[in-house]
């Protein structure tokens, strides 16, 4: 599943980031790499690459997933 077609389909912060969690998990089995960088990367990557034409509430929810995906992870906001 693309990244435009998990976040069409989900609404709340929640859930897009236990979707991101799974897609990470699924995809980083066989990887070193860290699934919560990974799947925080993609977020990232999606708000920055729509930048201004990412409506409100979707940017909304995309940074509240942020923060539900540091909570899964047991991570701090990275902010001191």
């Amino acid at each position: 599943m693309s990244n435009d077609a998990l976040l069409q389909s989900i609404d709340s912060s929640d859930q897009t980031s236990r979707a991101y969690n799974r897609v990470m998990n699924r995809h980083l089995r066989t990887k070193k790499a860290n699934p919560f960088a990974s799947a925080m990367a993609m977020l990232n990557f999606y708000i920055n690459r729509a930048g201004i034409h990412l409506p409100v509430s979707q940017r909304e929810i995309l940074e509240n997933a942020k923060t539900e995906l540091r909570k899964l992870y047991d991570r701090s906001s990275g902010l001191q």
